[in-house]
């Protein structure tokens, strides 16, 4: 397994702060970085994972013809596929048995889960189709779309390097000026993830991890990039602490342009996220000599980020039940956030035993 280092221990970050958020009034949400940023975790997950996509194409995946590199990547986009509907199906029953345990009916309405009790038929079927989602497990549905999509990257990268940021630019542009994102069905709505729209930050996260481009740009100006970005950081903390969000009625249009929306990726939390960027990185080697257990706990989730994303999407859902169970003081939310580490870190370790057992398996010569 490799060593810690600062993508793995970013993502890693990421995936704690997404699990606590993912529980409405928990005592320790107040002290995730969303509480002093415009933007959050999730914008900071999907840059990661354009990010590791960018190491993917020019590491192991980077002699491979356009056909392999395709049925490479599309086959890393259908195992996120297939851990999508197993955690989904999974959050189902957690509802359906804690519904029946504690005798609250109403259970199965949370998180826009009604439908698959009230129509199962046409709801799996969207479940499926990645069109029916349950609230908080959103985020990879959007990881799958991108992911499907990442074939395209990838090879416009290689034979049409000039495009693929304008290209990607005018796409998130043209999203947020007409409004546009996928449906969702049999509930009426829209996907909370737009992928037209966040599509930008896993195409910037892509083009940021390489050593020429805007990536070799960007390390050669990193000290005036951090010079800059600090005031941005600053404003995003204020806004944050003073709960400011722009009035959409005293907004030109096309509005999206200027509030502080998640769904469509609106600039504000774009820079924000960039900024924030701009601003740590290069701080993991500061963080590991300070506090080497947690930077080495953290790059272990991070090196397993999608086993430890389903476990802690459904610890999540588990503690949000738990909660409404047991009540929510600081003894039960302390509790919660305690199992649901040492469980994301079981997973983790789990993900990486397996690979050290085949790995010494397939080294063993036949009997």
């Amino acid at each position: 397994m490799r060593e810690p280092n600062e993508i793995d221990f970013w993502r890693g970050f990421a995936l704690v702060t997404i699990f606590v958020n993912h529980i409405p009034g928990i005592f320790f949400e107040r002290f995730t970085f969303r509480n002093v940023s415009i933007s959050d975790s999730a914008e900071l997950f999907v840059f990661l994972a354009g990010w590791a996509l960018r190491k993917l194409v020019d590491g192991p995946a980077g002699a491979l013809s356009a056909r392999y590199l395709v049925l490479r990547l599309e086959g890393r986009a259908f195992t996120v596929y297939l851990a999508q509907l197993v955690i989904a199906q999974l959050a189902i029953a957690l509802l359906a048995g804690a519904s029946m345990l504690l005798d609250a009916p109403f259970l199965l309405d949370w998180n826009n889960a009604s439908a698959i009790f009230a129509d199962p038929a046409r709801a799996h079927l969207g479940l499926v189709a990645l069109t029916f989602q349950l609230g908080y497990f959103d985020i990879l549905p959007l990881y799958v779309a991108l992911m499907f999509a990442s074939p395209l990257i990838a090879l416009s990268y290689r034979h049409a390097r000039p495009i693929l940021l304008p290209a990607s630019l005018a796409i998130w542009a043209y999203a947020l000026a007409a409004g546009v994102n996928f449906p969702t069905w049999p509930t009426e709505g829209a996907w909370f993830f737009d992928p037209l729209a966040w599509q930008l930050i896993f195409v910037i996260g892509f083009l940021l991890a390489g050593e020429d481009g805007i990536g070799g740009l960007a390390r050669r100006c990193r000290k005036w990039l951090r010079r800059a970005a600090a005031p941005l950081v600053l404003l995003g903390a204020a806004a944050a602490w003073t709960g400011f969000d722009p009035w959409p009625i005293a907004l030109p249009e096309p509005k999206l342009f200027f509030v502080f929306d998640k769904t469509f990726l609106s600039p504000a939390r774009l820079l924000s996220n960039l900024a924030l960027v701009a601003v740590f990185a290069g701080s993991f080697g500061a963080i590991s000599r300070a506090l080497p257990n947690i930077a080495g706990f953290l790059s272990q989730l991070g090196r397993n980020s999608l086993n430890v994303f389903c476990a802690g999407s459904l610890l999540s859902l588990a503690g949000q039940v738990f909660r409404f169970a047991y009540g929510g003081d600081v003894v039960t939310d302390a509790i919660i956030v305690m199992f649901g580490l040492a469980a994301m870190g079981a997973a983790a370790w789990a993900s990486e035993w397996r690979e050290r057992l085949r790995a010494k398996t397939s080294r063993e010569p036949a009997a």
